[in-house]
């Protein structure tokens, strides 16, 4: 079971974000990712609790952040409902999308797991709901994934596989690399893999 730390930047002027706690575990039926979010001066900043099932479609989704929360799956699109700081109004959503993202490494890893790229077959589309903090608004929005390289890293436990992902924005044409190995974000724009206690997991 993975457990670490990510550092969470601005990747336009690197201000920090702040930091996220993680551990995550690979199963028979899927993947679940859980982490605590904090603040650049350490206060409690929010949380993201992920459930993946064996192809990598969301079957459970909670996220908190400024006092906001946000609940989805993946049911016809994906459908969320989300709810205010005072917890007086909770807003419903459905998109015909194929799953969700957002700030954390989370979803970098989920979404390599859903669309699974061959190694120089091209690009994969797919169509994604945002969440971001602080206000954990919707915005749906389309990229294409794209695998270029994949390196074996010998380590004490075996060869350790990182791929490298080619991640287009297809309304700005926007490109960034996503590294992963295992169900570990190695780098990415605005995150940086600070703390890692034990090997990442490989998925079946």
């Amino acid at each position: 079971m993975p457990r670490g730390r990510y550092s969470l930047y601005d990747p336009h002027d690197h201000t920090p974000l702040g930091e996220e706690h993680f551990h995550c575990a690979t199963g028979p039926s899927g993947w679940r990712y859980v982490s605590q979010l904090t603040t650049p001066s350490g206060d409690h900043a929010g949380s993201v609790d992920l459930t993946l099932d064996d192809l990598g479609r969301p079957i459970r989704l909670e996220l908190h952040a400024g006092g906001w929360q946000v609940r989805g799956a993946a049911l016809e699109g994906v459908t969320w409902v989300r709810t205010d700081p005072a917890g007086d109004h909770a807003t419903e959503g459905n998109v015909p999308a194929h799953a969700f993202t957002g700030a954390s490494p989370a979803f970098l890893v989920a979404t390599a797991r859903l669309l699974r790229p061959a190694p120089g077959a091209g690009a994969v589309r797919t169509r994604l709901v945002a969440f971001t903090p602080p206000v954990l608004a919707p915005r749906t929005l389309d990229q294409s994934w794209a695998l270029v390289n994949r390196t074996a890293h010998p380590t004490d436990n075996g060869p350790l596989t990182a791929d490298e992902y080619q991640v287009n924005d297809l309304e700005t044409g926007e490109q960034h690399a996503v590294h992963i190995a295992g169900d570990v974000v190695l780098a990415a724009p605005g995150i940086e893999l600070e703390d890692l206690e034990t090997p990442p997991s490989t998925f079946p």
